[in-house]
């Protein structure tokens, strides 16, 4: 197209609609890439399809992504079914005296499990159930610590598998250098306010500080008469935007060593926060370092022969395939948008009204609700990003800043979702039902996010 029009907007549209509609970002994606192929130029759908489809896979950053992603699913594998994860949880039980403490250990969990929020739901809903129905603690209230310190703790983390995708998008799309993505996301972390805000709202209602309010209340006092949780639901039939990643770590766990050593998990860990610190924040190379000596770690322990810890590592990889496949989708409507010449339509039009000190807290309000009403906390990004980026730079906002406006509304939807990966996988893990944590859940994550979104308007 030789200027920016109104039909630019088209592509984007199909993609919301029918990622609220469908709740299947990748499906959503490649119709929104179809539709502007068709646009551009109808009898060349096939042929342009190709060629983009090619040039993305040859992309130096699709390839890093790649590997990367998979290189922790991988990683996550090992850690699972050596029983590392559930041997770590099992050591903290010796802190939790009370209910108090024990919710306090569950936070403390939360927050030491970083590398990803799906290993972090199970692992810590696996473990402090028990202790935490010992001590008369709602199985709600357990659900709503772990899942407020899943996906907000891997935010706020750049050595997570959150870090790596939003590094990668931020490469892609000119705002940050090649290489240098995990550096500029490490730049917006200060101003990522939900997800702190999250966290810290967590840390009060444990020491009591928030009471239990609404149906939460309701829940603990149920808890506290002895009376048992409200029936769990059959979550093999609860629609999520990631089916596949989330039966593969529920899988995993199922077969994971139930006599686990603590230091499977501890060393593993510890090495690839040395090697990633080491190769100056180099992701990647810091997985092949760890992994070049967890490998062998493990053998020399006889947990597994060989050929099963490969068997587990490529289970791993492939339960990463979800978030490989939304980037490549991703990339691919982001080279036919820049053919309609999208980003350059959406800032000649909103340039004159917005400024640079309204627009990070509407890219949160906006971004916020599309997450929430989509459940996808990546895939939604994906094809924002392109979008929102150029019109901050164009009206001069503060970078660091808008990427955190971004970042808080993906670990909102990611949380407050009542259909969303981790709210599924909190639930699972706690044995609570899914309906009733993220009503009891909801009116936290929307004080977090109230206070989140006046803090952008002041900040800004």
């Amino acid at each position: 197209m030789s200027e920016p029009t109104a039909l630019s907007l088209i592509p984007p549209l199909v993609v919301l609609v029918l990622a609220i509609w469908l709740r299947r970002p990748i499906l959503s994606l490649i119709i929104g890439a179809v539709t502007g192929f068709l646009l551009l130029d109808p009898s060349q759908v096939l042929n342009n399809f190709a060629k983009v489809s090619l040039q993305v896979m040859t992309d130096e950053t699709i390839g890093w992504l790649i590997l990367v992603c998979g290189g922790f699913g991988a990683l996550i594998a090992l850690l699972v079914r050596t029983g590392g994860a559930l041997a770590f949880g099992r050591n903290a039980l010796k802190f939790a005296k009370g209910p108090k403490s024990s919710l306090l250990m569950t936070f403390i969990l939360g927050i030491v499990i970083f590398i990803d929020d799906y290993l972090n739901a199970l692992t810590v809903g696996e473990t402090m159930k028990r202790v935490t129905d010992k001590f008369k603690v709602s199985r709600e209230m357990l659900a709503y610590v772990v899942d407020s310190t899943a996906a907000p703790v891997c935010v706020l983390v750049p050595l997570s598998t959150w870090a790596v995708f939003f590094g990668g998008l931020l490469v892609d799309n000119g705002v940050a250098a090649e290489g240098q993505g995990i550096a500029v996301y490490m730049q917006a972390i200060p101003y990522m306010l939900y997800a702190w805000l999250a966290v810290a709202m967590v840390l009060l209602v444990v020491l009591g500080i928030v009471p239990a309010i609404g149906p939460m209340k309701t829940a603990q006092l149920r808890a506290v008469q002895g009376k048992p949780a409200h029936a769990q639901v059959d979550f093999d039939q609860v629609q999520t935007s990631d089916e596949y990643a989330v039966k593969a770590i529920e899988e995993e766990f199922k077969n994971a060593d139930s006599q686990g050593q603590l230091h499977n998990f501890l060393v593993p860990i510890c090495l690839l926060v040395a090697f990633t610190v080491y190769f100056d924040i180099d992701v990647w190379k810091g997985l092949l370092a760890t992994l070049v000596i967890t490998i062998p770690y493990y053998a020399l322990q006889r947990l597994m022969p060989l050929s099963e810890m490969m068997d587990q590592m490529i289970d791993g990889f492939k339960s990463m395939l979800p978030a490989i496949s939304t980037v490549i989708a991703a990339f691919v409507f982001k080279d036919v948008c820049d053919q309609l010449l999208l980003p350059q339509y959406v800032i000649e039009s909103l340039s004159p009204f917005m400024t640079p000190k309204l627009l990070p807290a509407v890219v949160f309000l906006s971004m916020a609700i599309l997450a929430f009403a989509t459940g996808s906390s990546w895939g939604i990004f994906a094809v924002t990003i392109p979008i929102v980026m150029p019109l901050a730079q164009s009206v001069g906002a503060d970078i660091p800043l808008v990427i955190g406006a971004l970042l808080s509304a993906s670990s909102f939807g990611s949380q407050a979702c009542f259909y969303s990966d981790s709210t599924v996988l909190a639930a699972q893990g706690s044995g609570c039902n899914l309906v009733s944590h993220a009503v009891t859940q909801l009116p936290y994550a929307l004080i977090a996010a109230v206070l989140a979104f006046i803090g952008f308007i002041v900040i800004a």
